[in-house]
């Protein structure tokens, strides 16, 4: 039976996707040749291609821009007050909100801006904040 399932998974992993990862392969490396990878250690090619995972939510607080909004007005202050107190996860899903993704490219996040502005709605209060992830904008009504 080990033999058996450890045949089975070599197919499966291994064996039944060769052809095609041969083909990506090569197609990968006639747009973006080997020799242009190899001057990264395996963790910098890692952060390149999918980003910064763990992030300076302090760092990211600092970085950002007002519009219509002053860094001490009671709206901002809140925000990161609760912000700050988000477990982790809900930190990412807010990064993904603002961004489309919940990772900061290979730059880092001491290069990663964003602006908060207020859309100026008639009735705030009725308003949910929204973000345009092209321009990193968070819309956060009063």
């Amino acid at each position: 039976r080990k033999e058996y399932v450890d045949l089975y998974v070599d197919y499966m992993f291994n064996k039944s996707v060769q052809k095609p990862f041969e083909d990506f392969m090569q197609g990968f490396l006639r747009g973006c040749p080997a020799r242009n990878w190899k001057m990264f250690l395996p963790e910098e090619l890692q952060v390149l291609l999918q980003g910064h995972i763990t992030f300076d939510w302090h760092l990211l607080e600092k970085n950002v821009m007002y519009k219509l909004y002053k860094k001490t007005d009671q709206t901002i202050r809140n925000f990161w007050t609760v912000f700050h107190k988000l477990p982790e996860e809900k930190k990412k899903m807010f990064l993904a909100f603002l961004s489309g993704s919940d990772r900061i490219a290979g730059y880092g996040l001491e290069h990663f801006t964003f602006w908060i502005t207020d859309p100026q709605v008639e009735n705030p209060d009725e308003s949910c904040p929204y973000a345009n992830t092209c321009q990193l904008i968070l819309f956060l009504p009063r």
